[in-house]
C-alpha cells in the first residue's frame, strides 16, 4: 500500500519535521499517539539542541490585531522533550515510528507524545468575508526547533531553527447508534379551554454529514382554533471557555412549511432536511471541524438544538378586532459527526502482517 509522508524543513535547513499523518483519532477514553522523527544535520547546530514540542492552543485574534507585542493566542496545554542529543529516554516503537526512521534513515531523532483526553477536538469559528489572517478556534502544533535550553523565557529562537506542522484531533461517529430523542409539550392558547399537544423525534442520536435528517411531528389540536404554519430550524450551540464562559446559538438551517392543522384535529408527517457548511458560507462565527489551510470541512454539530414551532392565530378583542400569533416549541438536541473511513491504508495493521507499505514524500508549505 502507499501512504504519505508529511514533512516539513526549517529555514536554514539543519532540522526537518516528519510525520506519517496529520489527523490522529480522538476515542473518547483515549487519543492516538502523536509520533514522528526529526532529521538532524549536527554540523549545524553548533553546540545547541533540538527539542519538539506539541501545543494545544487557542486562537482568539487574527494577527494582525498583535500589538506592542501580545499575541491572542493561550496554549491550553504543552509538552516538550529533548530529541538531539539522546537523552537516553526512547519512545515506544510502533510500526508508524519504525517506518518512519527507515525512511529517514542515521541522522533521524524519533519522538513521539500521548495527548491527554480532556483536551477539545481541533475546530475553529468560520470567518467573515473581510476577516484577515488565521482563524480563531483550537488548532494543535508539532514544533521542533534549535536552542541552547528546552523553555526559557529569555532566549530567542530564531524562526529559520524551527519547523512546524499543524496537526488534527478528530472523532469519528461510533459504530453503533442509539435511538433517536424524542419530545413533546402541550400548550393552552388564549381564549380556547383546551391544549395544542405537538410531539417531535428523531428516527437517531447521531447523524452523518450530509445525510438528510428524518424528523416526525405529531400534532392533537383539540382548539378551535387552526395550527398555520411549522417552523424547522437547527441553532449550532458553542461554548467558549477560556478567560469567562461564554455561549451563543446560530442558525445554520431554517424552514417554514405551509401545512395547516385544523380545530380538533391531528396531524402526523415526516420531514427531511440536511444542515450544510455550503449553505452557511457567508455566517461569521460558525463553528467548523478544525481544518488543514484550504481544505473542505464541514460543520461542527456536536452540540445542537433543533427548534419545532407551530404557529396559531388567536383573536382578541380591545376597542377593535386584532389577531395574534401564539406558538409552541419543542427543542431536541442533534449530533452530526463524520463516520469512520473505511480502507484507509493501516501501517500498524500491515506491518503486523508483514505487507510492505511504500511512502510518497509530501511537502507541507502552507503551515
Amino acid at each position: 500500500c502507499l501512504f504519505r509522508v508529511f514533512k516539513k524543513t526549517s529555514g536554514n535547513g539543519h532540522i526537518a519535521l516528519y510525520l506519517g499523518k496529520r489527523d490522529f483519532v480522538d476515542n473518547v477514553d483515549s487519543v492516538e499517539v502523536v509520533d514522528g522523527v526529526v532529521k538532524v544535520d549536527p554540523s549545524g547546530l553548533n553546540g545547541r539542541n533540538v527539542y519538539v514540542y506539541l501545543a494545544c492552543a487557542f486562537r482568539y485574534g487574527s494577527d494582525d490585531l498583535d500589538v506592542i507585542g501580545l499575541s491572542f493566542r493561550r496554549d491550553i496545554w504543552i509538552k516538550r522533550i529533548q530529541v538531539y542529543p539522546p537523552t537516553g529516554e526512547t519512545p515506544t516503537k510502533t510500526p508508524m515510528l519504525e517506518s518512519l526512521m527507515k525512511k529517514v534513515g542515521d541522522q533521524g531523532a524519533p519522538f513521539s507524545f500521548q495527548m491527554p483526553t480532556n483536551l477539545p477536538c481541533s475546530v475553529s469559528l468560520q470567518p467573515g468575508s473581510n476577516d484577515s489572517g488565521k482563524a480563531c478556534g483550537v488548532d494543535f502544533e508539532v514544533k521542533a526547533y534549535i536552542a541552547n535550553n528546552k523553555d526559557s523565557a529569555d532566549e530567542v529562537i530564531d524562526k529559520k531553527d524551527t519547523c512546524r506542522l499543524i496537526i488534527r484531533k478528530i472523532q469519528f461517529a461510533p459504530a453503533t447508534n442509539n435511538p433517536g430523542p424524542k419530545a413533546e409539550v402541550s400548550k393552552q392558547f388564549m381564549m380556547t379551554d383546551k391544549p395544542v399537544h405537538l410531539e417531535a423525534s428523531l428516527e437517531k442520536e447521531i447523524y452523518y454529514h450530509g445525510d438528510p435528517i428524518k424528523m416526525n411531528v405529531k400534532i392533537n389540536n383539540e382548539t378551535n382554533k387552526t395550527v398555520k404554519k411549522i417552523k424547522v430550524s437547527v441553532e449550532q450551540v458553542t461554548n467558549v471557555a477560556l478567560y469567562s464562559s461564554d455561549t451563543y446559538a446560530k442558525d445554520v438551517f431554517t424552514a417554514e412549511y405551509g401545512e395547516t392543522v385544523n380545530a380538533n384535529s391531528t396531524f402526523d408527517k415526516t420531514y427531511d432536511f440536511t444542515p450544510l457548511l455550503s449553505n452557511n458560507k457567508e455566517k461569521r462565527g460558525i463553528s467548523v471541524d478544525g481544518r488543514l489551510k484550504d481544505e473542505d470541512t464541514c460543520l461542527s454539530l456536536r452540540v445542537a438544538v433543533m427548534q419545532l414551532r407551530i404557529v396559531s392565530s388567536t383573536y382578541g378583542i380591545l376597542k377593535q378586532i386584532r389577531t395574534y400569533e401564539s406558538d409552541v416549541t419543542v427543542e431536541l438536541p442533534l449530533t452530526l459527526m463524520c463516520p469512520k473511513p473505511a480502507g484507509e491504508c493501516n501501517v500498524s495493521r500491515n506491518c503486523a502482517r508483514n505487507v510492505s507499505c511504500d511512502f510518497s514524500l509530501f511537502l507541507v508549505h502552507d503551515r
